[in-house]
């Protein structure tokens, strides 16, 4: 954690696999800047908070989380605006939400109609709470697919044409698919990245929690994006890095290689750490601070959960900026 410092088109938004890992296409990686992150990606710096949930008509427990952003303009014939950024509260009800804007630097305009995933779906489920949309473009299918969590220890699927009214699809990833003693599997993000060894086309990342109740980074694999595969080991556990828990997991890709990115808890540091895994997922090198949270606001000494993508040849980061559960949506620039 650092005091701050003083001093898309929709094509190069597709190209943050590369840059990324933002699992829309695959592409090339844009220079970075003069000061880099480990692994050779962009240092990002705080912008602008996008989001925050006072200023929301649909606010019912005063929190947000897990924003996922999404360029949406030449995939759909009247879209609401240039982006989607979805996001939700975690507490009860939850809540998968939906805000609309012309720029990764905002303003983002709150769909009136929020939520359009709620806690109960009939006849499919009737849960707490609903959180943490990971939305992944199906360029194939041309289709939006929508993964969640509710309770938390279910991971879901839906499916949608428009990015906004989705079908209920399946379970995808639940405690029970993990060893005996897990609590949690949620949190999770999906994107398209081969392992040929595994005969796979996606991974999947999640938070992984158990009867210790220190979370670390799970993972699996999947051919289609429905039917998984789940490694029975953490992909990063929390004592790798120090950390009391680690979560909201995010693939990057470059140079050939594939890197996670993911969070520390505040009482941690509240950094967005960077480990290593490589193209095939068999390498662990830990490569310390992706992104040092600032002790100012919106931060307040952490960020968490990041997502990005590019415009205009720009990398941008949406992250949550706060502490868990009192926070809001911002987003950084590379």
């Amino acid at each position: 954690m650092h005091e701050p410092q003083s001093g898309l088109d929709r094509r190069t938004f597709l190209r943050t696999t590369a840059v990324t890992g933002a699992a829309l296409a695959v592409g090339g990686l844009s220079a970075p800047s003069a000061s880099a992150a480990p692994g050779g990606f962009p240092d990002y710096s705080y912008v602008r908070t996008l989001l925050t949930p006072s200023q929301l008509k649909y606010n019912p427990t005063g929190e947000i989380i897990f924003p996922t952003m999404r360029g949406v303009y030449d995939r759909l014939a009247s879209p609401l605006g240039r982006y989607y950024l979805y996001y939700a509260p975690h507490d009860a009800p939850g809540g998968i939400c939906l805000a609309y804007g012309d720029s990764l630097e905002g303003p983002f305009t709150e769909y009136p109609a929020n939520p359009i995933v709620s806690n109960t779906w009939d006849p499919h489920y009737a849960v707490s709470h609903v959180s943490s949309p990971h939305v992944l473009w199906r360029d194939d299918l041309k289709e939006f697919w929508l993964y969640f969590h509710g309770e938390n220890t279910t991971t879901r699927l839906a499916r949608s044409k428009d990015g906004i009214h989705f079908t209920y699809d399946k379970v995808v990833l639940s405690t029970s698919m993990m060893p005996s003693g897990t609590t949690e599997t949620s949190y999770a993000r999906v994107f398209q990245h081969d392992l040929p060894a595994h005969g796979a086309h996606y991974v999947m990342l999640f938070m992984l929690n158990n009867t210790t109740d220190h979370r670390d980074i799970g993972w699996g694999w999947s051919a289609d994006g429905r039917t998984w595969t789940f490694d029975q080991d953490p992909l990063v556990r929390h004592s790798d890095v120090g950390a009391v828990n680690v979560g909201g997991p995010h693939l990057l890709t470059r140079n050939g290689s594939a890197y996670v990115v993911y969070n520390k808890d505040k009482e941690s540091g509240g950094d967005l750490m960077i480990t290593e895994v490589g193209a095939d997922f068999s390498l662990r090198k830990h490569l310390g601070v992706f992104y040092d949270s600032r002790s100012s606001a919106p931060e307040n000494g952490r960020a968490a959960a990041p997502s990005f993508g590019t415009m205009g040849g720009v990398p941008y980061m949406v992250y949550e900026a706060g502490e868990r559960l009192s926070g809001a949506i911002a987003v950084a620039k590379g």
